[in-house]
């Protein structure tokens, strides 16, 4: 969960005044934190979350004071998709070591344990809302993780390096500068 403001900033967008975490805890237990100051495992609820919230909100560690989801960042998610009430946790998700280019640095659309997000529509809109950028976009259901954004041929272009259709090919060279840094050269 260790991030770069200034790079969550830019590719996010800043934090929004008229959105607030209220009684959503959703970070506290699902992300990773590994952080000088504090750490702690995905999917473990932090030690000083309490059924009131953080129990030590007042000096709570750096990470935790400026770290925000991406619900409190894009104006065009749907108010209803704060991750308490949506079932999904949306955020910028850094990959030490990627896999492809489109993994370094990414959106990550986690959908909740016992989240019915993809059954009422949320997870819909949530990408709708989050797919419109050059930054690319994964979806988790907690068992497998799907590349929704940019759409395969796109994907499969710029991971391949081959050459792209006269129709695709702003697209895929945009993505190919953006990302191409992750590109491994094994």
């Amino acid at each position: 969960m260790e991030t770069d403001p200034d790079l969550e900033t830019t590719l996010l967008g800043p934090v929004l005044a008229d959105r607030a975490c209220g009684d959503c805890t959703a970070c506290c237990t699902v992300l990773t934190v590994n952080t000088p100051e504090f750490a702690k495992p995905a999917g473990t609820p932090c030690v000083h979350l309490t059924t009131q919230g953080c129990g030590i909100h007042a000096v709570r560690p750096r990470i935790c004071r400026t770290w925000f989801c991406a619900w409190r960042r894009i104006a065009r998610m749907p108010e209803d998709a704060r991750p308490d009430r949506s079932g999904l946790l949306v955020s910028l998700t850094f990959v030490q070591h990627p896999q492809n280019c489109l993994e370094g640095v990414s959106i990550t659309v986690r959908a909740l344990e016992g989240s019915n997000a993809i059954e009422n529509g949320m997870a819909a809109a949530v990408l709708d809302s989050v797919c419109d950028r050059l930054v690319p976009v994964w979806f988790s259901d907690g068992s497998e993780k799907m590349l929704m954004h940019p759409d395969a041929e796109i994907a499969g272009f710029v991971l391949s390096g081959d050459p792209a259709p006269a129709e695709l090919h702003d697209e895929v060279v945009a993505w190919r500068a953006r990302y191409g840094v992750f590109a491994s050269d094994a």
